[in-house]
């Protein structure tokens, strides 16, 4: 399809704000607060802790099991928009479900949630994959960036309106705040369902040269994920960058989903926490467009560097916070390199990669990140314990999780240091001209 098509990139762009009503209002947001407060109601705090890190991590396993399979399977059936609107509408079932989750009932919450998460990433490997077939390279900084962008303003408007309804729960004819946040999933449900249908109809897949449907293109698909195993050894620039993502995108998802479940564990209002995650939200939506700019003046690869860099510095700060200010400088900071660093993260994977085969490619970028996910959320809980099991207090157990998410930042931008951009697109060439 012709690239750079203003309404498929549009469309295109209008899903990251279909799907961040779940990513600001449920993991973010609601679900960490209520899963404590509610559904693990008289649970220790640093046992509730643990549950919500297990169930991120349970939901990362599957994704990152599933996505190069079915990167692999969508690329050779040219079923990448059959698989994404699958997953979205997945996840907007299993999200509006917890409406009906009543108090005390966590494993069911923890279900819910895990399945909910698995079709929201699900639908990402096919949204991300996507991107090659609506932008061409000059602008996959931008509209990466644009689309993120999208997304912080759609999810902080949703959660916005759905912090007014618990905070005045009677203007909406609600009997409190437990009863307004649990038709909040409700609302999830519905915006993400309905902002998922430009998509669908805007969006114009590119055929592959052979398209196959049904046992042929799972089994092709599955031949082509093997091949593919091969070609990344001789891709050794894609292999190093997917290595220092897979660290670094750990502590920028871990501090997404663990960020309020933290605040809440010092001692800090969940009132406030949600004030500091909306600060995020509306800092993040020019943000993350600046950032799209900053990528294409200094350099995307310089760009990420700079976001490594806060990241880190935010992670050590983190643990020394003792006033609710402090969490919404944070926040501010947070906000202004979160959206630039997961934009020009997709945009330059895009340039490394053969574009006849993105889904699957993306399929092992979600597959990391999603790993990634499961030992963010497990070092955090687990450092929280062992600290704690060695007779220190709660608070300070919860203040040495946050540090160690450091560790994943260094290591991570360690990496990054080795990757070179133009040698991975020669690799490329090589690769398909051997072909």
């Amino acid at each position: 399809m012709h690239s750079d098509n203003k309404k498929a990139v549009f469309g295109w762009a209008l899903y990251d704000w279909a799907n961040s009503a779940f990513a600001t209002t449920v993991i973010a947001g609601f679900f960490p607060v209520f899963f404590k407060q509610y559904w693990s109601a008289g649970a220790d705090t640093t046992l509730s802790t643990a549950r919500l890190g297990l169930a991120n991590s349970v939901a990362g396993v599957v994704v990152a099991v599933l996505a190069p399979v079915l990167g692999a399977i969508a690329d050779r059936g040219s079923a990448k928009k059959k698989f994404l609107m699958f997953f979205a509408y997945m996840g907007v079932v299993m999200t509006s479900s917890l409406y009906m989750v009543s108090k005390g009932e966590w494993p069911l919450a923890v279900m819910l949630f895990v399945i909910a998460s698995v079709g929201f990433s699900g639908a990402n490997i096919f949204y991300d994959s996507l991107i090659t077939g609506v932008a061409s390279e000059e602008k996959l900084d931008f509209v990466s960036a644009l689309g993120f962008s999208f997304g912080y303003l759609g999810g902080g408007v949703l959660f916005a309106f759905n912090v007014w309804m618990t905070l005045d729960p009677a203007t909406f004819g609600f009997s409190d705040a437990g009863e307004a946040v649990r038709f909040s999933f409700l609302t999830v449900g519905m915006w993400w369902a309905v902002f998922t249908i430009p998509l669908l109809l805007l969006v114009k897949e590119p055929m592959s040269n052979k398209p196959l449907s049904g046992r042929m293109a799972i089994r092709a698909g599955l031949v082509q994920l093997k091949s593919t195993f091969h070609e990344l050894r001789h891709l050794k620039t894609v292999f190093l960058f997917l290595s220092a993502y897979w660290l670094y995108i750990d502590g920028v998802d871990t501090i997404v989903r663990m960020a309020v479940d933290y605040g809440m564990s010092i001692g800090f209002q969940s009132n406030d926490l949600i004030v500091a995650l909306l600060i995020t939200q509306f800092v993040g939506f020019p943000s993350a467009i600046g950032f799209g700019y900053l990528g294409g003046s200094i350099g995307t690869r310089k760009a990420i560097f700079i976001a490594i860099a806060v990241y880190l510095f935010v992670s050590i700060w983190g643990a020394f916070m003792q006033s609710k200010y402090e969490f919404y400088i944070l926040a501010i900071i947070i906000g202004l390199v979160q959206g630039g660093i997961q934009a020009l993260s997709r945009s330059f994977y895009a340039k490394i990669i053969p574009l006849n085969k993105s889904a699957e490619y993306f399929g092992f970028y979600n597959m990391l990140g999603k790993f990634a996910a499961v030992f963010g959320p497990v070092v955090m809980g687990g450092a929280g314990l062992l600290i704690k099991s060695m007779g220190y207090s709660s608070d300070i157990a919860s203040r040495v999780s946050i540090t160690s998410i450091s560790i994943f930042f260094v290591t991570g931008g360690i990496l990054f240091y080795f990757v070179d951009e133009h040698k991975g697109r020669e690799e490329v060439k090589y690769l398909e001209q051997d072909n």
